[in-house]
């Protein structure tokens, strides 16, 4: 008698990639995907032409590469530095037990949150997990304060870098951008208490205020970070050489991290921000584009106007590329400078926006399941996006303010 083991063989088969997301091989999604992507550059291949719209796409990739991304490197690797050196001779250290009162009253969270704002600002949005992984720092929350920790320290996240790429940039006459992004800064700061709050507001009301975060019956033996700091081993020149170089190295992973981002978003975004050259004709140039987006800002400039009073329609690309990436979205900033496009007052609201918007929607959904409050994501989501327009308008009305004062 001939034994049939091709059900128990498919039966091991389906337990061994249970844990597999599969799909069918050929679906409908891959018919519909094809459609849309090859609608979405044979449009714009019979406005541009294809050899120019392929030549375009190339050169642009490749000037963003050298002008943009090296230049955001370099800066990156400076910055880094300089943060490994504040964190490991306890100048943030200090900057927190002076922040910690002004938190909590501000914000409606312990002042421990001040070390997550500082190391977002520092760093980048995910900085902060790494904080709220330690039992030492969650026993400080209540569990409904847990969750927020991802739109603050959204809103900071890699403010160090992109204040610094945007302040050494110089208006179309020369202008310095120092009052521009500091105003920038202010505007973050009132966006992430408008997105803090909002996501407090909401889960007080799942939560309760008074339950406890769930490691605070779980304290490990470790070192509290609120009172001790943890140094390099070595002498004082020995810990600062470290410093410098491993400050420097994340700031390269950093620079090298955003490449990506940088090429791939940055070189559609112009494709549908610019025209034509000058001309009046396509030639396969960089940075030429068939202008949807200015066409879209101007259909919604009685709205974008009032709030954002940005100069041009094509400024919307700014905030729309930093919901992704923030370093792709600062990438777009320098032409937009040099042609004009931008003034100081729409620098204000870049940094703002970059700030408070960067890559959110990129990190939410993965920072939020890191802290286990994935059902909440939604609720987070629409909290910073209300506070990142928040952090623009803010902006935009203190730096015109400002102004007027000088």
């Amino acid at each position: 008698m001939e034994y049939d083991n091709r059900n128990t063989v498919d039966s091991i088969k389906d337990e061994s990639i249970d844990h597999l997301n599969l799909k069918d091989a050929i679906s409908s999604e891959g018919i519909i995907f094809l459609i849309w992507f090859l609608i979405f550059f044979i449009l714009i291949g019979l406005k541009m032409g294809g050899i120019n719209l392929i030549n375009t796409l190339i050169n642009t990739s490749y000037d963003l590469l050298i002008s943009t991304v090296f230049q955001i490197t370099a800066i990156s690797v400076l910055t880094g530095a300089i943060s490994e050196l504040l964190i490991e001779f306890g100048v943030v250290s200090i900057i927190n037990r002076v922040l910690s009162p002004l938190i909590e009253l501000i914000y409606g969270l312990p002042g421990a949150s001040a070390i997550g704002i500082l190391t977002s600002y520092l760093s980048d949005n995910p900085a902060i997990l790494t904080l709220a992984s330690n039992k030492n720092f969650k026993r400080y929350f209540k569990k409904y304060q847990l969750p927020a920790l991802t739109n603050i320290g959204t809103s900071f996240g890699m403010g160090m870098i992109v204040s610094a790429f945007i302040v050494s940039l110089r208006g179309s006459n020369g202008e310095s951008m120092l009052l521009a992004v500091i105003v920038g800064n202010v505007g973050a700061i009132i966006g992430s208490i408008v997105s803090t709050r909002l996501m407090l507001r909401q889960t007080a009301k799942i939560y309760g205020t008074m339950a406890p975060s769930d490691d605070n019956a779980s304290i490990d033996e470790s070192y509290d970070i609120l009172k001790y700091r943890q140094i390099r081993d070595g002498s004082i020149g020995k810990r600062f050489i470290e410093c410098l170089m491993d400050g420097g190295a994340l700031g390269v992973k950093m620079g090298v991290s955003i490449i990506p981002g940088v090429l791939i978003i940055c070189t559609i975004v112009m494709i549908l921000t610019n025209g034509p050259s000058a001309t009046g004709v396509y030639t396969g140039a960089a940075y030429e584009g068939i202008g949807l987006i200015p066409y879209l800002g101007e259909k919604f400039n009685f709205i974008l106007k009032p709030l954002f009073g940005f100069s041009s329609s094509q400024c919307i690309a700014i905030p729309l590329t930093a919901l992704g990436a923030a370093g792709a979205a600062i990438g777009l900033i320098p032409s937009m400078v040099n042609s004009g496009l931008a003034v100081a007052s729409d620098v204000a609201v870049f940094t703002a926006l970059c700030m408070c918007w960067s890559g959110y929607l990129s990190t939410h959904t993965a920072m939020m399941e890191s802290l286990g409050y994935q059902n909440l994501t939604g609720i987070a989501i629409k909290s910073h996006t209300i506070g990142g327009v928040a952090a623009g308008i803010s902006a935009n009305l203190i730096y015109k303010f400002v102004v007027m004062l000088i």
